[in-house]
């Protein structure tokens, strides 16, 4: 059981905050940092480390670079960093400000409503194209004002942007075999080496358009908050300016990568499609996927480095592996030559949508669910059961062709805008499932069916438990055996790399892995 050190257990007593006197006081902690949170205010101590591309370790250090967060935050969110205050010694006690030794300094903020965090709104839902589309002009309005020079332009130049990645892949080899496959790393390592030699002229272009700027460097989702007040775009990067001067195409591309990180590949395309009409960048289409490859590898490793922190509970660094994983999971995604098609077959209740959700968050896919679809065609909410016969009304043949044409139109539409697209539905007719795979073709994409398979007892104890949730699917075990005396199994495809048989009874981190096990040894 990790331990906290004794400032912090210290500073969780309400006394020791004698201008606020708070009720309770509680600790989350990052790899750099430990954030106390009361009622009203947030309090960031550095922690005392040095991890080569950040120096804390002493208390000048600390000084400087808590001032230095104050003043750079100001410029995306102006009215909630309220200052620097001394951590002091008195009398033998510590507490948060007043007279005393001083041997540690807090930023003080104010505290942000955790409801209006973008990553809690991406998880429930509620995240709206109007608030995303607000988040890319803020953004564009912010880039067209930061600061560029001929030293901060250096950062663009391909060996700086080369260094970068190299320094990726030197610290996340440690984690091989933990968080990341041996083809997994060196399919990535591929990918970069080979993008950053054929597109030297377009890193080149980005520096003399003035593109690279002094930017926020940290620029993902759980750092936007929505408030009555506005946007409020936080916690930049302060500790070493290299992380924050970059091209502005890449700190488009870091929110864009955690906007699929949480399964939302629709508003990641309204946030660029809005940021570049805002700003007229469309010179960073070329260059986005590399950027979000590259984002999703630092996240991915900063995952991994809480992994050795001492201070992280256990059952936090289990919760970081699996976040690992799955960014090194988009990083691979991002380095496909062509975007890829999925299609999901299987019965009502076989866990199909599950595991359509899940990859979709994994690998940046536009996710396109038959339900959905369906019901929204005919104007009822997707989670309202419909209680239907089998073939009838909204399950007649006319409505299933409908559905399934509207599947592969907006499949179409989004493999040619660039995007890969997974058609969560039965598939059970091999007709539908061959109108799939011929989209593909003639869009050259890669395509996969993956067939979702399940016994019988094992689907009726799935579809009584579906009765107390709220779904969009209305299947039941009598629709169940109308679909199995239908069904035309896949043997259009041997199994393999287009034909992806999944055993749904397993963990899905597991089914995940066996599928994106497949597209490692697809990167160019």
């Amino acid at each position: 059981m990790s331990q906290l050190p004794a400032l912090i257990v210290a500073l969780l007593d309400p006394v020791r905050y004698p201008d606020e006197n708070p009720d309770e006081v509680k600790v989350i902690q990052t790899q750099m940092s430990f954030v106390l949170l009361t009622a009203k205010f947030a309090y960031k101590i550095r922690k005392p480390v040095n991890l080569g591309y950040v120096d804390y370790t002493t208390l000048e250090k600390r000084r400087f670079f808590s001032n230095k967060e104050v003043v750079l935050n100001q410029r995306l969110c102006p009215d909630t960093y309220i200052g620097v205050i001394p951590v002091v010694n008195r009398h033998g006690e510590t507490f948060l400000g007043g007279a005393g030794e001083v041997v540690d300094y807090a930023v003080k903020m104010k505290l942000l409503s955790a409801a209006g965090m973008a990553d809690s709104l991406l998880v429930s839902g509620s995240l709206t194209k109007d608030m995303i589309s607000a988040v890319a002009v803020k953004i564009a309005d912010f880039h067209k004002k930061a600061e560029t020079s001929i030293e901060i332009n250096h950062f663009g130049d391909v060996a700086a942007i080369t260094s970068n990645v190299t320094e990726n892949f030197e610290q996340s080899r440690p984690y091989i075999d933990r968080a990341l496959s041996q083809s997994h790393f060196d399919s990535l390592r591929k990918y970069f080496d080979s993008f950053l030699k054929a597109h030297e002229v377009d890193f080149t272009c980005r520096v003399n358009e003035g593109r690279i700027r002094d930017c926020h460097g940290d620029l993902h989702s759980a750092h936007i908050n929505f408030s009555d007040n506005g946007i409020c775009i936080y916690d930049c990067i302060e500790f070493n300016d290299r992380f924050r001067y970059g091209d502005t195409a890449s700190e488009v591309a870091f929110l864009a990568m955690d906007i699929d990180h949480y399964g939302h590949a629709a508003l990641r395309q309204v946030f660029v499609d809005e940021y570049v009409k805002k700003s007229g960048d469309t010179g960073l289409y070329p260059l986005l996927h590399f950027y979000q490859a590259y984002r999703a590898h630092i996240r991915a490793k900063v995952a991994c480095f809480k992994l050795d922190d001492p201070f992280v509970p256990d059952t936090e660094k289990a919760q970081e592996l699996d976040r690992a994983k799955g960014y090194f999971d988009l990083a691979l995604a991002y380095s496909l030559p062509r975007p890829q098609l999925f299609i999901t077959v299987g019965f009502t209740g076989c866990g199909k949508s599950t595991l359509a959700k899940a990859l979709s968050c994994h690998l940046g896919l536009v996710h396109l669910s038959s339900d959905v679809a369906r019901k929204t065609m005919a104007g009822i909410v997707p989670t309202e059961r419909v209680k239907e016969q089998f073939a009838k009304g909204l399950y007649s043949n006319n409505m299933t062709e409908m559905t399934y044409s509207a599947l592969l139109l907006g499949a179409e539409e989004n493999i040619k805008q660039g995007n890969s697209v997974i058609i969560d539905a039965t598939f059970l007719r091999q007709a539908d499932r061959e109108q799939a795979v011929e989209l593909a073709r003639r869009l050259n994409a890669d395509f996969m069916v993956i067939d979702c398979q399940l016994s019988d007892e094992e689907i009726r104890e799935r579809l009584e438990q579906r009765l107390t949730e709220t779904t969009t699917s209305d299947g039941c075990w009598e629709v169940y055996r109308q679909q199995k005396s239908r069904y035309q199994p896949v043997t259009e495809l041997p199994a393999g790399r287009n034909h992806v048989i999944i055993d749904t009874r397993q963990a899905v981190a597991d089914s995940l892995q066996k599928i994106i096990g497949y597209l490692s040894n697809t990167v160019i």
